[in-house]
Formats: C-alpha cells, sequence, structure tokens
C-alpha cells in the first residue's frame, strides 16, 4: 500500500467518526465543530483526488461561511436540550428504517465494484514542449462554455434568493427605531439644536434674603 492509499483511509476513517459524532454528541457546539471537521476531511479526500477546485470550494464556502454562521448561532441560541431529546424515541423506528434504507443502497452500489480506469495525464503535448494542465483552468472552461446558462440561471435564482431575504428582514417595525440615513445626511446644526435666550443671573444680597424670611414669619 502506497502513501496515497494510507492516506486516503485514515481521512476516510476521520470522516466516518466525525459524521457519526455529529449525530451522536450531546452538545450542539460539539455537533458543529465535528461537522467542520468532517468537512475538511472531505476536502482532504478530494484533494487526493486531484479535485482541487471542488475541494478548495468546500473549505470557502462551508466551513469558512455556512459553518461559521451555524456556530454563532447555536451558541447564541439557548438551546435546552432535554426539550430536543423529548422525541427522539418516539421518532426513532421511521429515522433506523430511513438509516437501513441508505445502508443497503450504499452497500449494493459498493459491492458492484467500481471500474478501474486510467488515470488522465497532466501534461498535454502542444507543439514539441509539454504543457501542464489545470484542473481549475479546464473545469472554469467547462462552467463557463457549454454549463454557461444553467451557471447564469443559478446565478439569478440567488439574486432573487438574497433579494427576497433583505426584503423579509428588512420590515418596519413599529418597535423598533429608524432613522433614514437620507435625513442623517440632509440635517444641519440648528435643526440639531435650539439656542434659548435668557436673562443673565444676578447674585442675591443678604437684604433681599432678610425680607424675605421676615415676610415669611408674619405669615
Amino acid at each position: 500500500m502506497d502513501v496515497k492509499s494510507g492516506l486516503f483511509y485514515v481521512f476516510s476513517a476521520v470522516l466516518l467518526f466525525s459524521a457519526f459524532r455529529v449525530i451522536t454528541a450531546r452538545n450542539p457546539v460539539h455537533a458543529v465543530l465535528f461537522l467542520v471537521l468532517t468537512f475538511f476531511q472531505a476536502a482532504m479526500v478530494w484533494m487526493l483526488l486531484k479535485a482541487e477546485f471542488l475541494s478548495i470550494a468546500l473549505v470557502l464556502v462551508y466551513v469558512g461561511a455556512v459553518m461559521v454562521l451555524f456556530l454563532f448561532v447555536v451558541m447564541m441560541m439557548d438551546i435546552n436540550v432535554d426539550s430536543i431529546r423529548h422525541g427522539f424515541w418516539k421518532n426513532f423506528p421511521l429515522a433506523a428504517v430511513v438509516g437501513v434504507l441508505i445502508a443497503l443502497e450504499m452497500a449494493a452500489v459498493l459491492m458492484g465494484g467500481f471500474r478501474v480506469i486510467e488515470e488522465p495525464h497532466a501534461l498535454a503535448v502542444a507543439g514539441n514542449a509539454a504543457v501542464e494542465i489545470s484542473n481549475s483552468k479546464e473545469l472554469g472552461k467547462l462552467l463557463y462554455t457549454q454549463y454557461l446558462y444553467p451557471i447564469e440561471v443559478a446565478a439569478a435564482i440567488l439574486l432573487v434568493a438574497m433579494i427576497a431575504a433583505i426584503a423579509l428582514t428588512l420590515r418596519q417595525r413599529k418597535d423598533s427605531k429608524y432613522v433614514s440615513p437620507s435625513d442623517q445626511v440632509r440635517v444641519k446644526s440648528k435643526d440639531r439644536m435650539v439656542v434659548h435666550k435668557m436673562a443673565a443671573t444676578k447674585p442675591t444680597l443678604v437684604e433681599d434674603l432678610t425680607n424675605a424670611t421676615d415676610a415669611e414669619t408674619k405669615v
């Protein structure tokens, strides 16, 4: 067994263990961290299969953005673990049936074996010189030539979804205070502060205090 095969088995074993811990960890934060480890191991397996673009995309998109967001949401929410486990045994039969079905389907695929194909050469001959082929470059050419229209449709759908999410979250509420940024820019100093002219204060004389005291005594 060569080094590549050994690394594949190591990454696969860690991936299976971390995926199992995702659904068995009692602490939600630990489950999210195990899921991050699962994505990293899957990225390493893709790297061994020379799918560098998919490997980097998995790390950047899922680990760098989605899972970090999930981690912060889980840490900020006060999750009651006991209430989550309340209906575990009630839904366990259905989950067991689905799990067994998926395991049987995977076993049917794996027992059939894989066709061994020759590894594509990483060098192409251009004239008399050998030119190295870039996996990411070839994938980019394929995406933006043959699959250009599906990419544009997916981009339009994601844009509509992003605009809809912004519109739903920025609804004006009665219990929230909102100030228009355009009004803040156009405001002037005289609109923020009003100066009232008042008479200057005068020192109180001792005679005035004595007269006021006598008047209160008579009353």
